[in-house]
């Protein structure tokens, strides 16, 4: 909230080795800050859905119960080993309980290929067009035009978005050609101060000039799109309305001294007010009491 940051999608570990205890955390915190933050909570499968026994009941009771959001996937070829099974799990737990997706795909080639494509199968069949999200996705950067033209069309029909954390070069989401195609892309961090690493702020301007950075940004206005992919395609993907100061728009905003918008992307300068909803929430890396 200090950093400006007004949404965030939570990864929340879950696994018999500490119950959902996580779940309960992440959702006390988000109470907590309800006035100045929203968050969408992930019941995460981070040990596995099939090969971590008592994993799936987990899954299938915190959907029941309406703590999570959303329900989670991981690998189902290269690390659960089990690409169906795990499928079935996942979007049963969505169709039953009404939440959404989110997978993080680590899978790279054809390997990668093939379990997208077995998520966009189920999307489809199941209508959860506008509920499934796949995050890293490193099976797409690299692919040759033609395949990715295709590939995003068929995403974009079956209304599933895309996350990055632009962990690098190559393994960089093509985010301005996957959004010509229609298909939404979030920019986030992977983790936040969590028990898979301590790195991680939650500060999505930072996560903006991280993306210009291995994007190689040198002109104004490619240091300009990576701001927005901080900025809007998280949002867009979240369902908010884009906040940008027009008549109508949400009086959310943060206030930094800089001469324009690429310098700020660069130089990151302390956030000197942040503003939700019309009303101060933090002042100098710091919270204001509601």
């Amino acid at each position: 909230v200090t950093q400006g940051t007004r949404a965030m999608r939570a990864h929340v570990d879950v696994a018999p080795a500490y119950d959902l205890v996580g779940v309960e955390g992440v959702g006390s915190a988000r109470r907590a800050l309800r006035h100045a933050l929203d968050v969408e909570i992930v019941a995460f499968p981070q040990h596995g859905v099939v090969r971590t026994p008592g994993t799936k009941e987990l899954l299938e009771e915190a959907a029941r119960t309406g703590a999570i959001d959303r329900v989670g996937g991981i690998d189902p070829i290269g690390f659960d080993e089990a690409l169906d099974e795990q499928l079935d799990i996942v979007f049963g737990i969505a169709d039953r309980h009404g939440v959404g997706v989110d997978i993080h795909l680590h899978e790279r080639a054809a390997t990668g290929m093939e379990s997208l494509r077995a998520i966009i199968d189920r999307t489809e069949a199941l209508s959860l067009q506008g509920k499934v999200t796949v995050s890293h996705v490193f099976c797409v950067p690299g692919l040759p035009e033609r395949e990715l033209d295709r590939l995003a069309a068929d995403l974009a029909g079956a209304g599933i978005s895309l996350t990055t954390v632009a962990p690098s070069s190559d393994l960089v989401l093509p985010i301005d050609r996957l959004r010509e195609h229609g298909v939404e892309v979030g920019l986030g961090s992977d983790g936040v101060r969590d028990s898979w690493s301590p790195f991680g702020n939650a500060d999505m301007l930072h996560r903006s000039h991280l993306l210009a950075w291995v994007r190689d940004a040198r002109l104004d206005e490619e240091l300009e799109a990576a701001f927005r992919s901080g900025a809007d395609g998280g949002a867009r993907l979240l369902g908010l309305p884009e906040a940008d100061l027009k008549p109508g728009s949400p009086a959310d905003f943060l206030l930094v001294r800089g001469e324009c918008l690429p310098q700020v992307v660069v130089d990151l300068p302390r956030r000197e007010m942040v503003v939700r909803g019309g009303r101060i929430v933090a002042r100098d890396g710091e919270l204001v009491g509601h």
